[in-house]
Parts: C-alpha cells; structure tokens; sequence
C-alpha cells in the first residue's frame, strides 16, 4: 500500500468547520483505491472527477506480487467468502471472525484499517469521506472500509465484485456483465456451468448500470488537450484518423492475421485520410506491432507511436477526425465514443460473451461501424456522444440525497 497523497490535519482555531447544511452532510473528499494498473484508475478517477471532487482526491494504489503468495492468498479469500457468503451471510456483512480462516483475511484487509481510521479520525472536522475503488484487488479492502467505519464514509465499487454487492453502498457495473442472466446468455452457457458463472441473481438496488467503461475524457479533459497538442496534431492534414490497436482476450481472440487484415483495409482508405496516427496498447502482441510497423511505417501520410512518453492519447481523442479500434478494448471504444465522432471498429467477429454485447449496444446508438476497408473518410456522421461517468454522478448523487448526504465543494 502505497499512499500517494493523505487528506491534510485540520488546522487552526477551535471552531468546527461548516460540514453540515441544513442537516444534510456534505462529502467534500474522496479516496481513491486503485489497483495500480491505469485502466481501473482512469475509471475511479473519472468518477470522482464527474462528483466534482477532482480537487479533494487522495489516491491508494495497493501493490500486490503477481503469482507470489500473495496473489495466491487473494484468491484463496475470495475463494473462503464466495462459499460462506452463498448462504450464511447473504443478508449481511462479512464478520472476518466467521471465518475458518481470520488470520488470512486479515493480511489481506490491513489496508483497509489504515483507510478507515482516517475517516473516523477526521470526521467531526472534515465530514464522511466518499470512497472510490475499482479491480479486483480492490474488493477486499473497499468492503473492509465499509465494514469498519460504515457511517463516515459512502463506499463506491467500480465494476462487479461478483459476490456480495451489500458489502458497499454502491456498485457500478456494465450492463454487459449482466450478460449471463439475460435470453442470449441462459442460451449460450450450458445448464451445468450457469452456476459457477456470476452475477447469479439479478441487480438490487444499490447497483447502477454504464454501458462501457468509466474514464477521464470528459469535456473538459478534452478541450484542455485540443489546446496542449495544438501546435503538434493541428497542422497534420484532415481529416485526421486514429487508429487505437489492443490485444487479445479471452473473450476477443484473434491472431496476426487479424493485423494482416488491418493493415490491408488501412490501405485501401489512406486516399481518402490526410493523416494517419497508429498507437499500441501494453497488450499488443509483438508480431501484431512488427505487422504494422514493416508494412504502414514508411508511407509518408502515417505516424506510428512507439510508446514512448508523451502520451499523445488525449491529444488523439480530441484533434482526431475519426477512429479505428480493435474490438478488445471496452476502455478504448469507451473513451471514443465520449467524443460522438466516427468510430470503425475491427475484430468484433472474433468477440464472444458480454464482449459481443457490448459491441451490440454501441451499433444500436449509431456510435460504431464495423471497419471494412471501403470507406471514405471524408465522410462524416455522429452520433450523441457517451457520457457515462456524468449519467453515474448524477445517479449518484440522487442516491446520496435519499440518505440525507450531499456533495460539497
């Protein structure tokens, strides 16, 4: 655990300062907790950032050893509280000591303690604390923050912890990961295997829907970007596209072929492009990138990114005229879609599960085409731009309004 920024002491004077208005308590301070990977951050972030708290925000990123004992103990808790909490504790929250294992779980929840004390310690002075956490090893201690300091702090779990959603006060969660439950998903899972797969029952009131992923692209990250990469990425020639590669997934599995096919289609549309950027993503397998840069990188009218600081990623969503996305990124189509322009998508045959679905939700708003190779881009088309991280705070501060709490500044 790694605290990047602690909320400061209070300070000066005797009096109290104003967290009360009208008897409603105010939440002006937000915390982080991130699993340090940029994805699931962006996605805290976002939101908080969406809250207007983008001003008071600590952030946590908890440091786990991969594969070591640590990853190995991770799962094995989750594996302890998937078995109790079926039944046992359904209907409330995890008491560690019922477990058969409470020393285990308190290796894992120490963090929380740190977290939680600073809520209680401050919170006559500063009022409840807003806590935000997305990833999986995220869970554990978000829900041991909850458990420890319930009434100062509103505890906020990007994307699904797959069991027991009552241990926060909020859940935000695609729709897609509801996949399993719907027509097309009791279809596509065997009977035997509908057990094992999760969520298993529907979503309670405490859970509130995006359609993609969380992120910092706002209006305003993108207007304060057009002005930082102006004098870079305004004079390229227009119109200007974006080409955004990924990698696959389990659920998004494809080969180099599937780069032999991008670059090919990249080909045919280059007379219509004035300019083309072609960036990677950490997942990229090698040969994918050794495919696009031996056969795109000596044409005159393409860029290709090599990875290396600045990032010119925000630059790219807010000067580009058009994209094209691989279909594995749910964050990258994500962060496209927030600027309502056009939007080409490749790969997305070889998407399967909720990744389908996914994809199907962004067709049916107008906000994706798949990318063939035969089109023109000085062709233009919009469509309204997705704005989940807005639509989640406004759900959540509604929520917040019901149990007498509210967002300061």
């Amino acid at each position: 655990m790694k605290p990047i920024r602690l909320p400061e002491p209070p300070s000066g004077g005797m009096g109290v300062p104003d967290i009360f208005e009208g008897g409603v308590d105010v939440i002006r301070r937000a915390i982080v907790i991130s699993n340090g990977t940029t994805a699931a951050e962006n996605q805290s972030v976002g939101l908080v950032r969406a809250l207007g708290l983008a001003d008071k925000l600590s952030i946590y990123r908890v440091t786990r050893q991969r594969w070591g004992v640590n990853e190995w103990l991770h799962w094995l808790s989750r594996l302890i509280r998937q078995i109790f909490t079926d039944s046992r504790f359904a209907n409330s929250p995890p008491d560690m000591k019922s477990f058969p294992f409470p020393g285990l779980l308190s290796i894992l929840e120490e963090d929380g303690e740190k977290i939680a004390s600073i809520a209680s310690e401050t919170y006559k002075t500063e009022g409840p604390l807003l806590i935000v956490a997305c990833g999986h090893h995220t869970v554990s201690i978000a829900s041991s923050v909850k458990h420890l300091a319930s009434e100062k702090v509103f505890v906020i779990q990007v994307q699904h912890p797959r069991s027991c959603l009552d241990r926060f006060d909020l859940v935000v969660t695609p729709r897609h990961d509801y996949y399993a439950l719907t027509a097309s998903g009791q279809q596509e899972i065997p009977r035997i295997f509908r057990r094992w797969i999760t969520p298993q029952d529907p979503p309670g009131s405490n859970v509130v829907f995006t359609i993609g992923a969380l992120h910092q692209a706002d209006s305003t990250a993108l207007r304060l970007a057009a002005n930082a990469w102006h004098d870079e990425l305004a004079p390229l020639p227009k119109p200007l596209l974006v080409v955004n590669i990924g990698g696959p997934t389990r659920n998004c599995k494809y080969s180099s072929d599937l780069a032999t096919q991008l670059v090919g289609s990249l080909e045919n549309v280059l007379a219509s492009c004035g300019s083309v950027i072609v960036s990677f993503s950490r997942r990229t397998p090698k040969k994918v990138f050794d495919i696009v840069k031996r056969d795109l990188g000596g044409h005159p009218k393409i860029y290709i990114w090599d990875g290396e600081d600045p990032n010119l990623h925000m630059g790219q969503l807010a000067w580009a005229d058009a994209f094209v996305i691989t279909a594995d990124s749910i964050s990258m189509l994500s962060e496209a879609c927030s600027t309502g322009k056009p939007i080409y998508v490749i790969g997305s045959e070889h998407c399967k599960w909720k990744f389908s679905a996914f994809h199907k939700t962004l067709r049916e708003r107008g906000a994706v085409r798949p990318f063939t190779g035969f089109e023109d881009m000085s062709n233009t088309w919009s469509y309204p731009p997705l704005n989940d991280a807005a639509e989640v705070a406004a759900q959540v501060r509604d929520i917040l309004a019901k149990r007498g709490l509210a967002l300061g500044h």
